[in-house]
């Protein structure tokens, strides 16, 4: 598992194929393509308007003549749509949830149609796959990037948007909608805003709202872009970005992401001793597993955008479900069985998050069903680990 997270340079709520998990794979799908959508005039949940948004989306599996077959996969903080299969035979890994979408799977595009959108201001900007509208795009007022003077952006406009895509589509009611992380904001966000479109919902270590802990917690990771000091109040040029703070920032994430275990395990791979000789002698040589850390988290930050980041840092403090004055009032709307699946070990969005939305349904009498993933992955446990709920979840989605 860990050569398999790593190799690849996976490093914030990112996934793996399992190819080493053990689990025989039942079947692969065909070679992926992603497609862009555009639309001009979006208005936004705070009620300011983009004049033009795109936004890629693939998709697995084929839509059935009533197009009531499909599941919407709404991604993480780091991820894209690139949620399962291949865009090339020579990529080296697969999407983040392959080993639960495709044939015979859990998600089983025998039977699915399996979507997916980038979210606005998409991490990953400068990724040759990924097609999004953010602060790195070029306002056409200015003809400059966007910057700061781009809109804050919500949940409920990346909900929108994936509205949009579908409907583009002919598609107009969900069989499910699954997503983990910031995609299980979304997940919760269409059953409680869009409650006659939904059959179906799956929270993946997930949660109801941002609540007062995580909107602090979430704060950390904008510091240390806006502390470098070529941020420049998110005026930057492209080829001289913030990267020492984008890259402090992923670092920041990717260990708040993980685990004490996790963490433990990596430093005996790299022989990590406390009293080890560069730090002692020299204030400025950090520790073997400090190394370790900040260089995958610079590898990462070559193709994300610093601003993107605070943008969706923003985006999911302002969660909660329904987007109204309380999370109870949100939950209220959900009429769709609902399945939570927090992740035991998880120090980012805490099992607690997911149990005070259950409860609050379960007391409601509403159909919700609660689980815990297990492992020691911490939040990753919902995307590198998923497999291991993987009959439930075929269970849940075909009942």
């Amino acid at each position: 598992m860990l050569k398999t997270l790593f190799a690849a340079g996976l490093l914030t709520l990112s996934g793996t194929s399992q190819s080493d998990s053990g689990q025989a794979r039942t079947g692969e799908l065909p070679l992926v393509t992603k497609h862009t959508y555009t639309t001009t005039d979006f208005t936004l949940f705070s009620g300011n308007t983009l004049p033009e948004v795109k936004a890629g989306w693939e998709s697995y599996g084929t839509l059935n003549d009533n197009k009531d077959n499909v599941i919407l996969i709404t991604h993480y903080f780091s991820g894209t749509s690139h949620a399962a299969g291949k865009y090339t035979e020579q990529d080296a890994e697969p999407g983040y949830w392959d080993a639960i979408i495709g044939p015979g799977k859990a998600i089983d595009t025998n039977r699915f149609f399996v979507i997916s959108v980038d979210s606005l201001a998409n991490l990953s900007a400068y990724d040759p796959h990924v097609v999004t509208t953010g602060p790195a795009s070029i306002n056409p007022a200015t003809g400059k990037p966007y910057g700061l003077d781009f809109p804050v952006v919500t949940i409920r406009d990346f909900v929108n948007l994936q509205k949009q895509v579908l409907e583009s589509l002919g598609i107009h009611r969900l069989h499910a909608v699954v997503g983990p992380s910031m995609g299980s904001m979304q997940a919760m966000d269409w059953a409680a805003t869009y409650p006659d479109k939904v059959a179906r919902v799956v929270s993946v270590i997930g949660t109801g709202q941002s609540d007062a802990w995580t909107t602090a917690y979430l704060e950390h990771w904008a510091t240390p872009i806006k502390l470098d000091k070529k941020w420049q109040n998110g005026h930057y040029a492209k080829n001289d970005p913030p990267i020492d703070g984008l890259t402090a920032s992923l670092a920041l994430i990717t260990q708040q992401a993980l685990n004490p275990d996790f963490f433990n395990t990596q430093g005996h791979e790299l022989n990590y001793q406390a009293l080890e000789q560069g730090p002692l002698h020299d204030i400025n040589t950090p520790h073997s597993i400090v190394s370790w850390l900040n260089q995958r988290a610079g590898e990462r930050a070559r193709l994300m955008d610093a601003n993107h980041l605070l943008y969706l840092v923003r985006a999911c403090q302002l969660f909660v479900a329904g987007h109204g004055d309380t999370m109870s009032k949100g939950l209220d709307n959900v009429s769709a069985p609902t399945l939570f699946l927090p992740a035991s070990s998880d120090l980012l969005l805490m099992p607690y998050m997911a149990r005070q939305a259950y409860q609050y349904m379960q007391g409601a009498g509403k159909p919700v069903q609660y689980d815990e993933l297990t492992g020691t992955l911490g939040h990753l446990e919902g995307v590198a680990g998923i497999q291991q709920y993987g009959p439930q979840l075929k269970t849940f989605l075909e009942q």
